[in-house]
């Protein structure tokens, strides 16, 4: 079954005409078995998250904090396979309205076949990628079949980036430009990097119409704090602990309580 795609852009722009950011929320595929990842990303999906990362789990991920490397760890273990984001992918946009891009690195993609994988996520209803790996002057040939299929492409940029990077990274871009807030890697922390403010300015003025702040983030209070000043709010680490505490309730408190940061940020507008 073919499920219509909905771009991850489209949902920022229609969140952004309502007053709201978006919160962005990242789950791994098959942690800690396939089904229960699923349920757990439709519960995001029901409790104020707005767009969907799901990760398709690698023996090297050299991005990831600790508790997403236990995560992905398990899932492997568990025989999570590469086929089985796409199970996921489809699954979850069955059941919810909500647009599911696939957080990858870069080796799994053209193991798979880079036209392969792209056909097979159209097929399940997804979004795009976003891809840490890879920067837009490698990336010819995923930007031709990303062209083809109309899949977003979600690129990276840092604090560390140079003006010119920054223009093309969001020359490249389609759907959002993912800021990281911090150098190093992702895992919550107390306080959000003054440098995403900085690196947000930066990115609007290479011309990014929509930017979404990752890497650090774990509070409602948080999320408010970057909706104040970019249009969507990643979390990862704190929803992935939150699942392996307290299962697929206990993601779905989490993410309810980032969600009360949407409401805190436009009342604070």
């Amino acid at each position: 079954m073919t499920v219509p795609t909905l771009s991850v852009g489209t949902r920022i722009a229609e969140n952004r005409d309502d007053g709201r950011g978006t919160l962005v929320g990242y789950l791994p595929v098959g942690f800690p078995d396939l089904g229960t990842s699923i349920d757990a990303a439709i519960a995001l999906a029901e409790n104020g998250v707005g767009a969907l990362e799901l990760g398709l789990p690698y023996s090297d991920p050299v991005m990831d904090g600790l508790a997403i490397q236990k995560a992905t760890e398990t899932a492997l273990r568990n025989g999570f396979r590469t086929r089985d984001v796409f199970t996921a992918v489809e699954a979850v946009r069955a059941r919810v309205d909500i647009p599911v891009l696939v957080m990858t690195y870069w080796n799994p993609v053209v193991q798979y076949g880079l036209d392969a994988f792209a056909d097979a996520l159209v097929d399940a209803g997804g979004a795009g990628l976003i891809t840490p790996d890879i920067t837009p002057d490698s990336a010819a040939d995923w930007i031709a079949t990303s062209d083809r299929t109309g899949l977003d492409r979600v690129f990276l940029a840092a604090p560390s980036s140079t003006d010119e990077r920054l223009a093309t990274t969001v020359a490249t871009s389609r759907g959002f430009v993912y800021a990281v807030s911090t150098m190093g890697i992702t895992g919550a922390r107390a306080t959000v990097d003054a440098a995403a403010r900085t690196l947000v300015g930066r990115l609007r003025d290479a011309g990014a119409e929509n930017v979404c702040v990752g890497i650090g983030i774990s509070s409602g209070e948080q999320v408010a704090e970057v909706l104040g000043y970019a249009d969507g709010a990643i979390v990862g680490a704190a929803l992935v602990t939150a699942l392996a505490e307290g299962g697929v309730a206990g993601v779905a408190a989490k993410a309810a309580e980032l969600a009360s940061g949407i409401d805190a940020a436009r009342l604070g507008s």
